[in-house]
């Protein structure tokens, strides 16, 4: 049983599943006083949750005619649970407005273009976004980065970090008292501290990391946002047998996308493009074929249209095919680094 459906308030709901409590088994072994830290609740508020939460759980398990089907969840409580969760920002308000309002968490979005079109420097952007407080408007979570390509750059991070941190100094949403209390959490050092770097050098790393991964976020429920830069990489060499490459790809597809919805977390995977023969020419596409294009929730595509960059949404259940363009500046905005200037991204 999700807590999605305890008889709280939604607000309350909103907290837990925010927190990483996502389940009843998940409250099973947590104190009240925990409960109340993690929540910023008080006690007996927390007190009430856990002993409504204890109910739930014996309803669950038990054989009578009362009790809830394992995973049965109306449709209205889906669009209510929806709507609670908030968005990662990517810092790009043309492009938070074609995704929605910006990467949602319990989904997994592919993003793909020619390299140095700017996807390392998204998923960085996304790492620390995503540490964003939640009284402005962000997660105040943590980040999950895998690399399997050896491009993710500290350096840009900090300089990602740093020119975050800039944007919300001038943040008119922010009062002064409070951004001083924010600003000791969301130095550049911290936001560093916050992001979790794998390294990966091997397809069967891969499987192995992905597979660790429920036991890691289980421990360190503060993350919000998973990162595969990029998920091709490792799967486009050495491989000679395509049918265990499509039973290795789809295993860790499902194993994602489980993680997103059981922890409430974004799933991000970044892919690179290959040609496609198709209609007497070869065009551009995303890696790994048409069967890997049904293992995420949402694709976006980033591509060049003469000079010009655009982000074009090419798969998506709730959103419309949409297309964003963003161009190099250095006006101090929004925050995309490109590796070959020191100019940021403005969408």
């Amino acid at each position: 049983m999700e807590v999605g459906r305890l008889p709280i308030s939604a607000s309350q709901r909103g907290k837990l599943i925010s927190a990483g409590y996502t389940t009843l088994s998940s409250l099973s072994s947590v104190s009240p006083s925990d409960l109340a830290r993690e929540l910023n609740i008080s006690d007996a508020e927390a007190a009430q949750i856990l002993k409504v939460a204890s109910h739930g759980s014996r309803l669950d398990g038990s054989e009578g005619g009362c009790a809830a089907i394992n995973g049965a969840q109306t449709a209205w409580e889906m669009l209510h649970e929806e709507e609670m969760f908030p968005r990662i920002t990517t810092s790009c308000m043309d492009l938070d407005n074609i995704l929605g309002g910006g990467i949602n968490c319990k989904e997994v979005t592919e993003i793909g273009g020619v390299p140095g079109i700017g996807k390392t420097q998204l998923g960085i952007q996304l790492a620390v976004n995503v540490q964003i407080p939640v009284d402005s408007g962000g997660l105040g979570g943590k980040a999950i980065y895998i690399d399997t390509e050896g491009s993710f750059m500290v350096e840009r991070a900090l300089q990602i970090a740093e020119a975050c941190i800039e944007d919300m100094s001038e943040s008119d949403g922010l009062l002064r008292k409070d951004f001083k209390a924010c600003q000791l959490k969301m130095h550049p050092n911290n936001i560093l501290e916050n992001i979790f770097y794998f390294r990966v050098c091997s397809y069967t790393e891969q499987i192995a990391l992905t597979n660790y991964l429920e036991k890691f976020i289980s421990e360190h429920k503060d993350v919000k946002i998973v990162i595969v830069d990029s998920v091709t990489f490792h799967f486009r060499q050495d491989f000679d047998d395509m049918a265990l490459r499509t039973r290795l790809l789809t295993g860790m597809a499902l194993k994602l996308m489980k993680l997103a919805k059981a922890f409430s977390v974004a799933v991000v995977l970044l892919n690179q493009v290959t040609n496609k023969y198709t209609e007497g020419s070869f065009q551009l596409t995303l890696a790994l074929g048409d069967s890997w294009s049904h293992s995420c929730t949402n694709r976006v595509i980033l591509y060049w249209n003469g000079n010009e960059r655009y982000a074009y949404i090419d798969k998506s259940p709730s959103l419309r095919s949409a297309s964003a363009p963003y161009s190099v500046t250095s006006k101090d905005c929004s925050h995309v680094w490109d590796w070959d200037s020191d100019l940021e991204f403005i969408f």
